[in-house]
């Protein structure tokens, strides 16, 4: 399967998700650790979308996520930096994703630049995830 950047635009808008999770971990310096992810779940039926995106990506891994759901995910900063976000500036995404995305670069960014080892990181970050995923941008 041969996929073209605009169909994962829209592949991405629909089914894809960035996510930062912060969690509690008191064998890191700052006591938290900073885990963003990019991921994009089909029923096992299509999981050759998803082996696809792995594929043209040249990142990730192809896992069961909950039942017969399966999970083509990014954890790698290295990844993320390299292949995710280089490609979603390029092709922008069309829907209110496109939010999401601009968030979990900027964390991905102050990563880089190692904030996420700072209390002060720590807590800009979990200001900007906090405010990712929203189904209502009021709140």
């Amino acid at each position: 399967m041969i996929l073209e950047s605009q169909w994962i635009v829209g592949f991405v808008d629909g089914e894809g998700c960035f996510h930062v999770s912060i969690n509690i971990h008191k064998e890191m310096t700052i006591g938290y650790q900073v885990l963003p992810e990019f991921t994009v779940v089909q029923h096992k039926r299509d999981v050759q979308v998803l082996y696809a995106l792995k594929e043209y990506f040249g990142c990730g891994v192809v896992r069961t996520n909950h039942g017969d759901r399966m999970c083509y995910r990014v954890r790698s900063i290295d990844n993320l930096l390299k292949n995710i976000i280089p490609f979603f500036v390029k092709h922008t995404l069309k829907t209110k994703k496109n939010v999401d995305f601009a968030k979990f670069r900027q964390i991905l960014l102050m990563m880089q630049d190692n904030k996420h080892l700072t209390s002060e990181g720590i807590e800009e970050i979990r200001a900007i995830a906090n405010q990712m995923n929203r189904k209502n941008t009021s709140r």
